[in-house]
């Protein structure tokens, strides 16, 4: 089979994204053009995932030559789907550097994370620019229906506020908060989202926003945040915990979001830690959430600090110094190390990422979270460990959501990069 110009879109994106892509290579790239619109790809895909990179950076990504790289920059330029921006690394004085990225005309993508009590919506270019975002609070895990209505009209919204057409945006992410069936886009049988429990949920959000949808679980997609603009920004192999309404944690192995067999990977709060303690929503007893969520500690609270305490009144009475509060958050933060060692035991990261509500807690949670982890598992799977906060906060899952989108765009841009040359914007 011989690729040429007009070549199918799907054979450039499967021979860069299959196993064994660098042995069809050698056999698909029959002419010069075809290696040619490979290699456009190729860095195109390196814009993809880094956002933003130099013409060296991209020849080292790539294993292109320096001179390849300039010429087929110059035709992607040319066809308007790369531009350059000059930047000072870390605020220094002197000449500016020139870094690329994806033109705004190469298209959109948007993100959608259904949170348990709100819906937040973003549009970002694919240099992973938001270019507008809203959000609304709802009853997500109840009124699936209304939720993915709602969810219609902030993508709309964003799309106006943003001034991009609907044509031009080329996937939606979507972060849920539960397991994920991958193979039917939708999420396991579970009575942690009952109202979600016969959705199909990325097809019904495809036809809501007519937008193609790749779905996940909501802390792989703050996991794939963290990795790509967050605190653990190039790190190969990383967990990332989220802490909030429920507690999950998002592994990531080079560089993406690791799944397991059917989509469970990761599920932590439901883990047991006590087994006389409360009945779970999960149908268990004990486990982390039931310990170490934001509700469960706002219910400890409760008593001695009133009935309307919400996690951010919790939040601010610690940073206050709230001795109460302060020993509630510690408390989870030694829970949920107890149980990251584990898991530090058996998938050995070199960083563990704290995020959602309770991980703006700082050094309250993480320094205990720390010292448990490091306490209870084994000293070779910790000695170069980090434990950080997440730097993303409420944003992580849009955004992870944004970056899944635009990693699965290599279709649609393969489209563009085979067809005919485009008009600058």
């Amino acid at each position: 089979m011989i690729l040429g110009r007009g070549t199918d879109p799907r054979l450039l994106s499967e021979a860069l994204t299959n196993p064994r892509g660098s042995q069809r290579l050698a056999v698909i790239a029959g002419s010069l053009e075809s290696l040619r619109e490979l290699n456009r790809l190729r860095i195109v895909d390196a814009l993809r995932d880094d956002g933003t990179a130099s013409r060296a950076d991209i020849a080292r990504r790539t294993g292109l030559s320096r001179s390849t790289v300039s010429t087929l920059i110059a035709e992607l330029q040319d066809r308007g789907l790369v531009v350059e921006r000059e930047f000072l690394p870390d605020g220094r004085q002197g000449r500016p550097g020139i870094q690329l990225a994806l033109a705004p005309s190469a298209g959109a993508a948007v993100g959608i994370d259904f949170d348990h009590d709100r819906i937040l919506v973003a549009v970002s270019d694919l240099a992973r620019t938001v270019l507008a975002e809203e959000s609304v609070r709802l009853d997500v895990d109840h009124d699936a229906a209304n939720a993915i209505e709602q969810a219609g009209e902030l993508v709309t919204q964003v799309l106006e506020e943003a001034g991009v057409d609907r044509e031009r945006v080329l996937g939606a992410g979507m972060a849920l908060a539960g397991p994920v069936d991958h193979d039917r886009g939708a999420l396991h049988p579970s009575p942690i989202l009952s109202g979600w429990a016969d959705v199909d949920a990325a097809a019904d959000v495809e036809r809501q926003i007519g937008i193609p949808v790749h779905l996940d679980n909501d802390a792989n997609m703050g996991a794939l945040a963290e990795v790509t603009l967050g605190a653990g920004r190039n790190a190969r192999t990383a967990a990332y915990v989220q802490m909030s309404s429920g507690i999950g944690a998002g592994l990531i192995v080079d560089g993406l979001p690791y799944h397991g067999h059917r989509g469970t990977a990761g599920e932590i709060g439901h883990m047991l830690v006590d087994p006389n303690g409360p009945i779970c929503r999960c149908g268990n007893r004990g486990c982390l959430e039931t310990v170490a969520s934001g509700p469960a500690l706002v219910e400890l609270l409760r008593p001695s600090h009133g009935d309307d305490l919400t996690v951010e009144g919790m939040l601010a009475l610690a940073h206050d110094g709230d001795p109460g509060a302060r020993r509630a958050i510690a408390d989870a933060g030694r829970a949920v190390g107890r149980v990251v060692a584990g898991l530090c035991n058996l998938f050995n990261p070199e960083m563990v990422v704290i995020g959602g509500d309770l991980g703006t807690a700082g050094e309250l949670l993480i320094d205990p979270l720390s010292e448990s982890v490091h306490r209870y598992a084994l000293p070779a799977a910790t000695d170069q460990l980090e434990v950080v906060a997440g730097e993303l906060g409420e944003r992580a899952n849009v955004l992870g959501a944004l970056a899944l989108a635009i990693a699965q765009s290599g279709q649609a841009i393969a489209a563009r990069i085979a067809g005919p040359a485009a008009t600058p914007a």
